[in-house]
Order: C-alpha cells, then structure tokens, then sequence
C-alpha cells in the first residue's frame, strides 16, 4: 500500500516545527521529509535533520536539475523539498510529513490532490508577533517581512483541510496525531485491504 502525503504549514513561527516533532515521535511508520534551505541555521539545529543547510548556489543546482518537488523563496531565502526522498518514501509504503511553507503547500496541491494538508495557526496575529519576537533570532527588518509574510499566509488558510489553533501545545499535537490516524482509518484509502479480506 502507498504511504499518505501530509502537508503542514503555516507562518514563521507557529510552532510548526515543534508540533511535528513530538508526533514524529508516537508514529514509526510517519517519516520527515528533510527540506533543503539557504538560510542560516539556527541555534540547536542540525545539518540532515532539520534542513539540508546549503548555499544558493547549490540550491539553483538542485533546482535546475529538476531535484525539487517544490520550491520557493520565502523570507529572503530558498527552502525546497527533495523530489526523491517524498516519492521513494511513499513508494516503500511509508507515511510522510513535509514542513513546507505555505507557498510550497499550494504547490503541492497542484501535484498531489490526494495529500493530506493541515493549517497551523496562533490564536491571534499579536500572538505571532510575539512567539517571533521572543525566539530573537530576527532582525527588526527581518521581524516586520515575516510579519507582512504571515498575513498573507493566514488570508491562505481557507485553502486547507485541516485547521489547527496553536493555543496550547499538548492539544495542538494531539490534533495533529488525530489527523494521521483518522486519514490512515478512510474507507478511500483502505480499499486495497479490503479487497484482500473480501472472499
């Protein structure tokens, strides 16, 4: 059977990152797609695990060879999730879960209509604003283009199958848990079981 495809994304600093990772954690047959970035890493970070951390022009190499699922620039920046890695993933009947931002996300959408996309938010655009402020890994100018970013971001949600309000952590992850397991559980995507136990 085919792995699912889950998309999740939503502005700079939602938690995003946060939320994948302890669901990463309860799912053994769920895999990270690792995205390639231009940006610097970030205090804590780590080369292969949370992004393939390289510079543009290695990144227009990836890119011009065809090597991206999809791309974008965001923030000032280049992110783009390996081709390869998802489908030979999904091919070995893996799950797997893109980090993507929200360009990336309707572009895939265009390729994979199938896919699982989810939505994370903050409870409110001060709330954002501050999540940014405390992680002082931006700059003022930086701080106020991926507050500009995030309101076209949020304008995008409607987009999506899946709303998750990042009020609280713990509920926020057993949200995205219960996404997981409620779209493996369809009758759409069972049916290749089905029709092994069907005399």
């Amino acid at each position: 059977m085919k792995g699912i495809l889950y998309v999740v994304t939503g502005p700079s600093g939602v938690g995003k990152s946060t939320i994948i990772r302890e669901v990463l954690k309860r799912f053994d047959n769920l895999v990270f797609s690792v995205s390639y970035t231009t940006r610097p890493k970030r205090p804590g970070e780590e080369n292969g695990t949370d992004y393939f951390f390289v510079d543009q022009r290695t990144f227009m190499k990836l890119k011009d060879r065809g090597e991206f699922l999809e791309w974008a620039q965001v923030h000032g920046y280049y992110y783009g999730t390996s081709k390869s890695q998802v489908e030979g993933a999904l091919r070995q009947g893996n799950h797997v879960l893109l980090d993507v931002d929200v360009q990336g996300a309707i572009k895939i959408m265009e390729l994979y209509p199938d896919a699982v996309f989810i939505f994370i938010a903050p409870p409110t655009f001060s709330d954002l604003k501050n999540r940014l402020m405390l992680r002082q890994t931006e700059s003022e100018k930086s701080l106020q283009r991926r507050l500009e970013d995030a309101r076209w971001e949020l304008s995008q949600a409607y987009k999506f199958e899946y709303l998750i309000v990042n009020r609280e952590l713990t509920s926020s992850i057993k949200g995205l848990e219960s996404i997981v397991v409620a779209e493996q559980l369809k009758i759409s995507r069972m049916r290749e079981f089905l029709g092994q136990i069907t005399p």
